[in-house]
């Protein structure tokens, strides 16, 4: 595959195209020479609320397909599809689970008690050598105080949760502060590790479901992003067509 087929533009955004698997080694291979690099899941919200933040993505950065949204504009403007659909939720633990002998993570985000509890599972049940976790309130207020802390925990990974697109920006902004490696925005993961907030049965998202059970579930607050914000999704995608801006986003600054 050619550098340009690595990539398909979607509403702005250059979205790598790969496996779970692939990503999986391609996140090691990153860790182990020490190569900083940012990984987000771009979801219909991800490409909406992200706009404005792609020349920051510019380097280190890999930005992944993840939901069924995201697979129907790729059809819209390329005719095409991923090979796979990865979201966070299911490929975070396991990528960890696989580092578990190297990886030292740090969970960042969420009500306060909530990285707390994501972190015993995370430990529990997938093996992870969790090193520290901030809540995203009052621990997360002082941001020097807290890449100061993650710093000198010696972790190596982190997880930030704060939503689309807080998460990005402060990834954005801190990386260069932080000596973690691999740094994701998770969104809702840390909530449901915790089990703060259940996942679809297995049915529903083997059917790519999973959005509807969620809005079922809250209403509320996602009403906006599963009715107007899928226009607005929509509308990008065609307006923008195969273009991505002013840059070339790579995982590292090695390509």
């Amino acid at each position: 595959m050619s550098q340009a087929d690595k990539y398909l533009a979607l509403g702005g955004f250059k979205l790598l195209r790969t496996t779970g698997n692939e990503l999986e080694q391609q996140l090691q291979g990153h860790l182990e020479h020490g190569e900083q690099t940012a990984l987000f899941f771009a979801n219909t919200n991800f490409i909406v609320q992200c706009q404005g933040l792609q020349e920051q993505m510019a380097q280190s950065t890999l930005i992944i397909n993840d939901g069924i949204g995201v697979d129907i504009g790729t059809w819209l403007v390329h005719r095409t599809r991923f090979p796979q659909n990865l979201n966070g939720t299911d490929f975070i633990p396991a990528f960890l689970h696989s580092i578990q002998q190297q990886g030292r993570v740090y969970l960042f985000g969420g009500k306060p008690g909530i990285a707390l509890r994501a972190a015993h599972t995370l430990r529990t049940e997938f093996g992870v050598n969790v090193v520290g976790a901030s809540d995203g309130y009052s621990q997360g207020q002082d941001t020097q105080a807290l890449v100061n802390q993650i710093n000198n925990s010696g972790a190596n990974v982190l997880l930030v949760a704060m939503g689309n697109p807080l998460q990005e920006r402060w990834i954005l902004q801190q990386r260069a502060n932080l000596q973690v490696k691999l740094l994701f925005g998770v969104g809702a993961l840390l909530d449901f590790l915790a089990g703060d907030k259940p996942r679809a049965p297995d049915w529903i998202r083997r059917l790519r479901l999973e959005w509807f059970y969620r809005l079922c579930l809250e209403p509320a607050r996602l009403a906006r992003r599963y009715t107007l914000d899928i226009g607005l999704f929509l509308a990008l995608c065609l307006r923008t067509g195969k273009r991505t801006g002013q840059y070339t986003n790579s995982g590292s600054s090695k390509g």
